[in-house]
């Protein structure tokens, strides 16, 4: 899962920046409304987590343009503000969940997974194929009855093809997903993931479409 961290507090971003990607998530971080607009319209995000008390123009104006524009990305709420009344603005000005500070960075891990459910219209927190079940919350990913070591951006390119399991999707866009702005990227990494799942858990498990990029293997 890919997100756009929007916070003006440098300690409070780093740490869900830096927490959040220990988890497994590629998460890019703005502080200001100016730069997620930017962001927005030069990259592909699956959910935006947003701080109410922004600088210059508030998170609330910002998230009520991007319902009025259509967009309809998933938007978890961060703010200091916790009375009812503040849940209600910010729920009827488009957000999809609410979340007062202090917070457990657990707790929005889960959230934004349970988002991400929701936007893909699954019902459970398990994604299945053929013999494989992979974990989201706790990344783990078994084999028939055994455990397999599916790590870092392996694991994110594993999650990304079985939450869109009929998709074919280009290097580039394979790219996009696992790496933020911050992140190296090799020429041959999406190659290189690959063929590392395919020898972790069989040929089969990514196909390979010519001409267009890859997919997850049929059932």
């Amino acid at each position: 899962m890919r997100i756009l961290l929007i916070e003006d507090d440098h300690l409070v971003g780093d740490g869900i920046q830096l927490g959040l990607t220990k988890q497994g998530f590629t998460v890019d971080w703005v502080q200001n409304v100016e730069s997620a607009q930017s962001a927005l319209k030069t990259d592909q995000f699956d959910v935006i987590v947003l701080d109410i008390g922004l600088p210059r123009v508030s998170g609330l104006e910002f998230l009520k343009k991007l319902r009025a524009a259509n967009n309809k990305i998933p938007v978890l709420l961060l703010t200091a503000k916790s009375s009812v009344e503040d849940r209600i603005q910010g729920l009827d000005s488009g957000a999809d969940d609410y979340l007062p500070k202090p917070f457990s960075l657990g707790e929005v891990a889960a959230r934004l997974r349970a988002l991400q459910r929701r936007s893909q219209g699954r019902a459970v927190a398990t994604l299945k194929w053929r013999d494989l079940t992979v974990f989201p919350d706790s990344q783990k990913v078994m084999l028939k009855e055994s455990e397999i070591d599916v790590r870092g951006k392996e694991l994110r390119l594993l999650l990304f093809l079985m939450e869109h399991p009929h998709n074919i999707y280009s290097r580039e866009e394979l790219e996009s997903s696992l790496y933020g702005w911050n992140e190296g990227i090799e020429s041959n990494s999406v190659e290189v993931h690959v063929h590392s799942l395919r020898k972790k858990l069989g040929k089969e498990i990514i196909k390979t479409v010519r001409g267009s990029g890859y997919q997850l293997g049929e059932e």
